[in-house]
């Protein structure tokens, strides 16, 4: 585990820690005090915890707010074997030595598109059975235990092939086109988007942060999809966020959703969410208000 220096910031402010979780470096920002309530919010498949800044900027007067970068992302050390290192079972182990490292008992969680997927093994407790009953509550945000095969294929050829620009407003200008779907961003927040999205190459171009190799996970001799038995392990309330123009998951998913599972036991809640595809950004007001009373309803702390 890594050890956690505390230093004289502002508490409103991130803080980045470096972990030591399942044997990777991993990188995580924290808002927040770290006696509240945890959210862990964990981000899509070729992303980076910094996605999350505007949406714990709201939560972390009420909540501690932590924000890894998976593996192969931003900040956190890439994998050595990654056929094996990205996928489920690792994400499940690192997140667990995380909450270890960090002192957290329980937490709520809120997960983007893999991100979500994951906080949905991870509750379930079927790789590591000391998860359950640790999340209190999981927030999906369009993603679903059942996934599109076209929208994997898009996502293959994208994220396994990340481009190089010049510059960084050649790049800029890549992730407004590549992510449209997240819906409405300010130029401010896609600048930032961008420059806590980017590493340089040897040659001085610019790319997007992570490790192409990323995409191993969906070339598994067993594949991870579909997730209904997770899902019907579920025993806490949970609530799905579909981009209204979202290729991921489809409407029969969340119909076979509300008829097992938490949806059987009356625990779950679906939201659409207008102007936005895969998937929505949670950076802005009606988006925050959603998530900030979904989590006061199913608070522990």
């Amino acid at each position: 585990m890594g050890t956690i220096v505390q230093l004289f910031v502002h508490p409103m402010k991130p803080q980045s820690h470096y972990l030591t979780c399942h044997g990777f470096n991993l990188h995580v920002t924290t808002w927040g005090d770290a006696s509240k309530p945890a959210v862990i919010a964990w981000h899509g498949l070729a992303r980076t915890g910094r996605d999350f800044d505007w949406l714990a900027e709201q939560l972390c007067h009420d909540y501690y707010v932590v924000c890894p970068d998976t593996i192969g992302r931003g900040l956190s050390q890439w994998a050595r074997d990654p056929k094996e290192d990205y996928s489920f079972v690792t994400y499940t182990h690192i997140a667990w030595d995380m909450l270890q490292a960090l002192n957290i008992q329980h937490a709520h969680w809120v997960g983007t598109s893999m991100g979500g997927a994951l906080g949905l093994v991870c509750a379930a407790g079927l790789v590591e059975p000391r998860f359950k009953g640790i999340i209190r509550s999981l927030l999906l945000n369009d993603i679903a235990p059942e996934i599109s095969v076209v929208a994997v294929e898009r996502i293959k050829a994208y994220a396994g092939q990340p481009p190089a620009f010049d510059s960084m407003p050649e790049l800029e200008t890549f992730f407004r086109a590549a992510y449209a779907p997240f819906g409405a961003l300010t130029d401010a927040q896609w600048r930032h988007l961008c420059e806590t999205s980017t590493r340089r190459l040897p040659d001085g171009r610019v790319t997007p942060h992570y490790d192409p190799a990323i995409t191993q996970q969906f070339f598994r001799e067993v594949p991870e999809y579909p997730m209904w038995r997770e899902y019907d392990a579920l025993t806490i309330p949970l609530m799905v966020m579909r981009g209204a123009n979202s290729d991921l998951i489809s409407t029969d998913t969340l119909e076979a959703m509300r008829t097992r599972g938490p949806g059987a036991l009356g625990l779950l809640r679906t939201l659409e969410v207008e102007g936005c595809g895969h998937a929505p950004a949670l950076n802005v007001p009606a988006q925050w208000d959603w998530v900030k009373a979904f989590l006061q309803s199913a608070n522990y702390g």
